[in-house]
């Protein structure tokens, strides 16, 4: 399965009869999946089976899922919906007499929402059939959403993939640096003692001995080198593998942050220190790409 990002939009229509609807998807970043949804009213029994879909195809981020129902007049003529009067007659009726108030009249009360009603409009009686077309471009709109995360997915993938290659030359500029060299850190260290010594002779050359080759071993980066080299080996592993490894990518970046900040430390030359440098910055960029994969 390919590398799928965590944002993306996709809509899909349908039609039964006089019944027409849109479902509109957005999904964007989230640390788990977060499903929120909006069916209009009387659509709410949709729920469970529009929760279930989305638990099976997506794995992480905050997904908002709308429908939008258009009632249109197809013929099938009006209806009093009795209930609906009975209740505004009685409260017409017991106006009138407390306030001394006219009668209600049949215009105006035909007229009050919900008393008359196209047949065409009445959602709270759809048979399985139309829910079942309903859920059908529910199907068809979260097969767009998958598509349109994984088309961000494979960018993201490319831009990756550019850091980790980065990340590996930054640490092989380090690991050739002339300062690393064995010659190189010899050198820096006889002069750090023998500027020790002219300046307090009374110290022991022995023990100052010792002390250098302590800092000299404390110094090294060997092996932040090497945990570089394999994070970044990791990395492409999970590049590879696909699916839902955002989390554990996440993590991985967090390891690149810890050996890039101890390299930075550690390094006593500036050609050293311009690379540790570099290295973090490409690291934060990794960090913010990867917070969008899911």
């Amino acid at each position: 399965m390919g590398l799928a990002s965590m944002t993306g939009f996709s809509g899909a229509e349908g039609a039964a009869g006089t019944h027409r609807w849109r479902w509109e998807l957005r999904s964007v970043n989230s640390r788990g999946l977060d499903v929120r949804l909006r069916l209009g009213q009387g659509w709410d029994r949709l729920e469970p089976a529009v929760r279930q879909r989305l638990q099976q195809r997506v794995a992480r981020g905050s997904v908002s899922a709308s429908l939008t129902f258009e009632k249109q007049a197809g013929g099938g003529g009006l209806t009093v919906n009795e209930a609906a009067l009975e209740t505004v007659l009685q409260a017409a009726v017991s106006l009138s007499a407390r306030a001394n108030l006219p009668a209600p009249t049949p215009e105006g009360l035909l007229s009050l929402r919900g008393v008359l009603e196209s047949e065409d409009q009445r959602v709270d009686e759809v048979d399985e059939e139309l829910e079942a077309a309903v859920l059908r471009s529910f199907d068809e709109a979260l097969e767009g959403l998958i598509a349109a995360r994984l088309s961000e997915g494979a960018r993201l993938r490319e831009i990756v993939e550019g850091q980790l290659s980065r990340i590996a030359e930054l640490a092989g500029a380090a690991e050739k640096a002339p300062a690393r060299q064995a010659d190189a850190i010899r050198a820096r260290l006889a002069g750090q003692v023998e500027a020790l010594l002219e300046a307090t002779p009374s110290l022991d050359p022995q023990r100052l001995h010792q002390e250098a080759v302590l800092l000299a071993t404390k110094a090294d980066m060997r092996e932040e080198l090497d945990r570089l080299a394999a994070h970044v080996a990791a990395g492409r592993e999970l590049l590879a593998e696909g699916g839902a490894v955002g989390r554990r990518l996440d993590f991985l970046a967090q390891e690149f942050g810890r050996e890039a900040n101890t390299l930075c430390s550690k390094s006593n030359d500036v050609g050293l220190t311009a690379i540790g440098l570099e290295l973090k910055a490409v690291v934060d960029q990794l960090r913010e790409q990867v917070h969008n994969i899911a």
